[in-house]
């Protein structure tokens, strides 16, 4: 496959979609004022198309802040005064669970800055599941997967119903729905958003991030998430393709990524071309260790036997995992930490690679109760998502472009410990360049005007 780039002036909006809509950024400020409203009427709308709140109500937030106004919505994995979440569980609801006194520390920031709160989002059981069947419909098709565990979340921004959403991402659950749903998607590096008052699957790996509908918008938002982290304008000098992780993808996400490796050229950009999928497999092994350890040392006690048995089945494997064996997995991880980073990234300032290496696939071939169930499928969903996390990496996620099906396709931005903000600028850049971040599910023609792309 040969990467020259042919093509330095990617026209915007280089797809056949829809035109969609507006970002908060562009929204001018009278047009803000009138989005809660617009969404706050929308959202029971997409609820009832796509299945993809838990609670719709607005919640109190200061209305002075620097994201005043701003629609959002969170995963159902976060506490609130008064409301246990219910973590994707079937029964959650009507548990014994104490009722919290105080809201997750992201929520408190969220609704301090002035973003207001309409709902929380459907999740995979305990973010341990990464397609999303049966959370959520996929808005671009009903019949194509939502990703997961963050299902709910990328669907409600994708159907217009917020502008952002909050998801967690422990193997790749804000990517992979990012992707499903034509978003973009933070992940943070890891620690470097508070995770107080949220459910935990493994600590070890376990990141609170956000979808949203452009990388601008979660420019706004991080800071905020992110308060101990400078978050600077400019995008890396250097950036590298992992050709062989392209080249070893389905045709159609080598197509897609070409034209958006092309707009980041176009950017101004030095680009290179590095191996990285030798470092990246030797990274999956020590990663489900460590999560099936943790998740089975956090929920392993649940009676979920009747209730859920995929979900018990799941969490049993790491039962047997002795103590002794996720210590060695962590060793040996930290201690390869530099080592790899150095042969991904060497000289370069962030890595681009595919969010994943399929298309996403049919909700049939994903549901383990379907005759057409693979579970190969289900694997590779993370096989380019979950090295991210085992590093403790920033990953920004975004369109770029549509697969044969009409379906969104997404590149992956990925940067060493500390620079998301670099990675979000070349996210915002890439986006300035071209319209894939902008377009909206073809058959989602009735919504309100003030949520409107300004000319569309």
């Amino acid at each position: 496959m040969s990467w020259t780039i042919q093509n330095p002036d990617v026209p915007d909006d280089p797809c056949g979609a829809d035109a969609g809509f507006a970002d908060w950024s562009g929204l001018p400020p009278a047009a803000r004022l009138n989005a809660v409203a617009a969404c706050t009427a929308w959202a029971p709308e997409v609820q009832a198309r796509f299945g993809c709140f838990v609670a719709l109500g607005t919640a109190e937030a200061d209305a002075t802040g620097p994201l005043a106004g701003l629609p959002y919505a969170a995963k159902d994995m976060f506490d609130s005064v008064g409301r246990s979440p219910g973590c994707g569980l079937p029964g959650a609801a009507d548990g014994d669970a104490p009722v919290p006194e105080r809201a997750a520390a992201v929520l408190e920031r969220l609704d301090g800055a002035g973003a207001r709160r309409i709902g929380f989002t459907t999740m995979t059981a305990l973010a341990y599941e990464p397609s999303g069947v049966g959370k959520a419909l996929n808005p671009w098709n009903r019949d194509i997967v939502p990703g997961g565990s963050s299902s709910g979340s990328a669907v409600a921004v994708a159907a217009g119903a917020v502008f952002a959403a909050l998801g967690s991402d422990t193997a790749g659950s804000l990517r992979i729905p990012a992707q499903a749903c034509g978003v973009t998607a933070w992940k943070p590096t890891y620690g470097a958003v508070p995770v107080a008052g949220a459910m935990t699957l493994a600590p070890s790996l376990d990141t609170i991030g956000l979808l949203a509908r452009s990388a601008r918008d979660i420019q706004l938002l991080a800071p905020v998430l992110a308060t101990d982290m400078a978050f600077p304008s400019e995008p890396p000098a250097r950036v590298a393709l992992l050709s062989d992780a392209v080249e070893a993808s389905e045709a159609p996400i080598q197509a897609a990524c070409r034209e958006a490796v092309e707009a980041i050229a176009a950017c101004g950009v030095s680009l290179e071309q590095r191996q990285g999928l030798p470092a990246i497999d030797a990274l999956s092994d020590p990663l489900f260790l460590i999560l099936q350890a943790e998740a089975a040392a956090q929920h392993g006690g649940l009676a979920l036997a009747a209730r859920d048995p995929t979900l018990a089945r799941r969490l049993a494997k790491g039962r047997d995992i002795t103590p002794d064996r996720l210590v060695a997995a962590k060793a040996a991880l930290s201690g390869a930490t530099a080592p790899i980073l150095d042969s991904l990234f060497g000289e370069a300032g962030a890595l681009l690679l595919p969010v994943m290496p399929i298309r996403t696939p049919p909700v049939a071939v994903a549901d383990p109760a379907s005759p057409d169930f693979h579970a190969a499928t289900l694997y590779r969903l993370s096989a380019y998502t979950r090295f991210v996390n085992a590093l403790g990496l920033p990953a920004v996620a975004v369109p770029a472009g549509f697969d044969e099906r009409g379906m969104p396709v997404a590149l992956q931005i990925v940067g060493r410990p500390g620079t998301d903000g670099a990675l979000l600028a070349l996210a915002a850049a890439l986006q300035a360049r071209t319209g894939w971040h902008r377009r909206r599910p073809s058959d989602i023609t009735d919504f309100p005007s003030p949520l409107a792309q300004r000319g569309s």
